[in-house]
């Protein structure tokens, strides 16, 4: 090898390694959204929000539509889905096409921000306000994470994918768990900050959508925009372009196969991150300075979860690892169930048991789907992917939300969450993930 072919190939590993550093800083800046707002402070203060306008019967009345105040959050988490079924496909194949990715994932990742930051505005009985900006910030999160989590084969070598994807999530739980602390703070001392318990919550998640746009800007001036298939026509309508995807993927089966799986024990998995303070608040009747203590205890536990399990993947394989994980959810789902009520320390003891499992479920998941996509299509097919993750479940939480308006109670709607984890193990389980990567088109790692 010549002295410039080592100059050169050094040079693209440095550019390499600066993009994945910037890849990173996404998820440091937006996790703080799915954190603090999804995770924490929206649940519970949007149902009592709703509560304030409910009639003398406990409903509420969007589009004229009789719905459980108890239900509205949930409905909403649901609702935000559709919204991103029609948004991100198009997104995704427009990226594709004309490998202008930064333009989309910039505009998207200010859309949120900008959501997020008017729910300071979120007093009284606006419920509709709130789920308007919950459903504009989650559907922004979604397109903005398709074009990010598109980006992973595009920065990393095969080898590489499982820890790269581990530290961006390692990134991500870590932002969160810094900004807990300081809205505890906030929050339990904000009689000493001269402002209210509910001023004290809008700020907090006015700040998620601060903190959302200024950390985005590291990515979009480091990660850099490549054409790798011909620009095309303009993207056709949301769902015709999901369509053609799910098609494409027809010639590749065992991605498609991965994808359903991944669809289904991911809806529990985000139907969890997205209730368990509504689940903490209502059935448990847990204070809010302990919910944040058990998000706090989740986001420090799933640092050391996304890293360690991210080493047993070298070991053990991707597939292995989740498969193990899945299990886990199962048994501390169902363990949830029996939580006695007004007992924050068995809760945090769920918390612990989510944190460790949480982050390397997801990314190793994203990982190991990278290698399922053939190159050229990796938007596009994120944006299938993408459909399920981040929050953007819809099956879970509207099981959640009707089991509660049927039962009344938030534990059948808890443990109703277990069949997404025993049928998403049992398609993994069919899943041959090396001749899915081989039928990709990719290279097949020594590990997978």
């Amino acid at each position: 090898m010549s002295t410039d072919s080592v100059r050169e190939t050094a040079a693209e590993s440095a550019g390499r390694r600066r993009e994945q550093q910037g890849w990173y800083v996404y998820d440091w800046a937006c996790s703080v959204y799915s954190t603090s707002v999804l995770t924490v402070f929206l649940g519970p203060y949007l149902t009592e929000i709703a509560k304030a306008a409910a009639d003398a019967e406990g409903h509420v009345h969007p589009l004229g539509i009789p719905v459980s105040a108890g239900s509205f959050f949930a409905y909403t988490v649901s609702a935000s889905v559709l919204l991103s079924v029609f948004v991100m496909p198009m997104a995704a194949a427009s990226a594709d096409r004309s490998g202008r990715k930064k333009p989309l994932l910039a505009v998207a990742a200010y859309l949120g921000a900008a959501a997020t930051t008017g729910m300071f505005f979120l007093d009284g009985d606006r419920y509709l306000l709130g789920g308007f900006l919950l459903i504009v910030a989650n559907a922004s999160l979604a397109v903005s994470m398709v074009l990010y989590n598109s980006y992973l084969p595009q920065i990393s070598l095969p080898h590489e994918r499982d820890a790269v994807s581990s530290r961006g999530w390692a990134f991500g739980y870590a932002s969160g768990a810094l900004v807990l602390v300081a809205d505890l703070v906030l929050f339990l001392a904000h009689d000493s900050f001269g402002v209210s318990e509910g001023t004290a919550v809008r700020i907090c998640l006015a700040t998620a959508g601060v903190w959302w746009g200024a950390f985005a800007l590291v990515p979009l001036k480091r990660l850099r925009d490549r054409r790798v298939t011909p620009a095309g026509t303009a993207a056709r309508g949301g769902l015709r372009q999901l369509v053609s995807t799910v098609r494409d993927m027809r010639r590749h089966p065992h991605t498609l196969a991965f994808l359903l799986a991944y669809l289904v024990y991911n809806d529990g998995v985000q139907t969890v991150i997205s209730q368990a303070s509504v689940y903490g608040s209502e059935e448990l009747g847990l204070g809010q300075s302990t919910l944040i203590v058990a998000v706090l205890l989740v986001q420090v536990l799933a640092v050391g979860g996304a890293l360690g399990m991210g080493r047993l993947a070298r070991t053990h394989g991707a597939k292995k690892t989740i498969l193990g994980s899945l299990l886990a959810w199962t048994a501390t789902i169902g363990a949830g169930y029996f939580l006695p009520a007004g007992a924050p320390v068995w809760f945090f003891v769920l918390a612990a048991g989510i944190g460790l499992v949480l982050g390397g479920t997801q990314a190793l998941s994203r990982a190991l789907f990278s290698h399922l996509v053939p190159r050229g299509k990796e938007a596009e097919y994120y944006s299938a992917y993408e459909i399920s993750d981040r929050g953007m479940a819809w099956l879970g939480p509207l099981i959640f939300g009707l089991t509660y308006q049927l039962t009344g109670s938030y534990r059948d709607a808890i443990v109703s969450l277990v069949v997404f984890f025993l049928l998403g193990f049992a398609l993994l389980a069919r899943v041959p993930v090396r001749r899915a990567v081989r039928d990709a088109g990719n290279p097949v790692p020594e590990r997978i």
